[in-house]
């Protein structure tokens, strides 16, 4: 019997990722107090950045609770993102930051989406699709990734100036981004901060006034108040990941699955493809029914841990595609796990069961990249952790 005909039969819930829609909400309001602390100007004003389907936790959850929190707006990728909003009801402001110049603009301004420049060919397309569009002049502050090199930014701001006053695009704000925010004492970003300060000078100097100035994503707002300026793009932050770790935000998803079985082997037992793990003396081993597919990295299988019983243990053998295994150990009394157990694979860390960050450790990767990789497979439940009773299944 496979362990999907099992939990057929059984009715057990199969895999399941919780979103805490609470945490998002405190999360803003934490970020938004460190602001006003720091003597934001912009009263602690919050970009919510939902980009990549909210972190993997969902766009339309995580926006409605970002927006509870207090955030003001909404930062996208993609036009495809921002339109997404619209569609969901959204009207607040969105800004889009990385589309190629071929985009439709046009459909992008009657949507009120508001656009970065990071090039002068985007601001040509911009201007030449959509008269009046609002734009962001993005400045490369040290990533060689995206927004105009220093050198051309005089160029472009003076370029600006002249569509702005021929009435072909309003620029209302000057974007950038800092390199290596996570090491809040790196000389990477003392120099992204001078330079944007620089690119702000050259700006008002060629006559444009933006309203919006905006450099920090979460850990630079959490770490510098030096980069705070009118506004915060908040996106990692919005879902309790702080690179920087500075502050504890509250992560916001649980994964858990059933105990599918659980069976006495004997020491030498090999487990999983090519027999990476043998049992060192006689154990239990338990199946769980989640794996690489469901965005969990095959390479961790090493070191990875979960919590049954009120209990870590051990990943044992490789990882497969729908299938973890795991070693209960020969004592049931350390560890009373039977099969319909729940297993936390990870969640907010509160009772002891491993985090989202343990799992990008041992992945030696980030957490971005553990939350944002989870599979459509998996049953998401929305809750409020502050109100249990209050859920709802989508």
């Amino acid at each position: 019997m496979t362990p999907a005909t099992l939990l057929q039969r059984t009715g057990t819930t199969g895999p399941t990722l919780t979103l805490d829609v609470a945490a998002v909400t405190a999360n803003v309001r934490t970020i938004s107090a460190i602001r006003r602390q720091g003597g934001a100007r912009g009263a602690g004003e919050v970009m919510a950045v939902v980009k990549a389907d909210g972190y993997g936790h969902g766009l339309a959850d995580v926006a409605r609770a970002a927006l509870a929190g207090g955030a003001t707006r909404f930062g996208v990728t993609s036009v495809a993102e921002a339109y997404t909003l619209r569609d969901l009801g959204f009207t607040e402001p969105v800004l889009s930051w990385l589309n190629p110049v071929n985009a439709d603009f046009t459909q992008a301004t009657r949507a009120g989406v508001e656009l970065a420049v990071p090039s002068h060919a985007h601001l040509r397309a911009v201007a030449r699709q959509t008269p009046g569009a609002g734009v962001h002049l993005q400045l490369d502050t040290g990533m060689a990734r995206d927004g105009t090199p220093p050198e051309q930014w005089e160029s472009l701001c003076h370029t600006a100036r002249c569509a702005e006053r021929a009435g072909f695009v309003r620029v209302v704000g000057v974007m950038g981004h800092l390199a290596c925010a996570a090491e809040p004492g790196h000389p990477a970003n003392r120099r992204g901060r001078e330079c944007f300060d620089w690119g702000v000078r050259v700006a008002l100097g060629a006559g444009l006034r933006p309203r919006d100035r905006h450099l920090a994503a979460t850990a630079a707002t959490l770490s510098d108040p030096r980069t705070h300026h009118s506004l915060s793009r908040i996106g990692a932050g919005l879902v309790g990941i702080d690179e920087s770790g500075r502050v504890r935000l509250r992560p916001a998803l649980r994964l858990t699955a059933p105990l599918v079985t659980v069976r006495t082997v004997p020491a030498g037992t090999a487990v999983g493809y090519g027999h990476t793990w043998t049992s060192p003396r006689a154990t239990r081993l338990g199946l769980v029914p989640v794996g690489y597919a469901d965005g969990l990295p095959r390479c961790v299988a090493a070191c990875a841990q979960v919590q049954v019983a009120g209990v870590r243990r051990r990943v044992v053998g490789r990882l497969s595609m729908d299938m973890t295994v795991i070693d209960l150990g020969p004592d049931p009394a350390a560890c009373p796990a039977r099969a319909g157990d729940v297993v936390t694979l990870f969640g907010p860390g509160d009772g002891g069961e491993p985090t989202a960050a343990d799992w990008a450790r041992w992945a030696g990767t980030l957490e971005h990249e553990i939350v944002t990789g989870l599979g459509p497979r998996l049953r998401r439940v929305v809750t409020t952790h502050t109100d249990p009773g209050e859920r709802t299944t989508r």
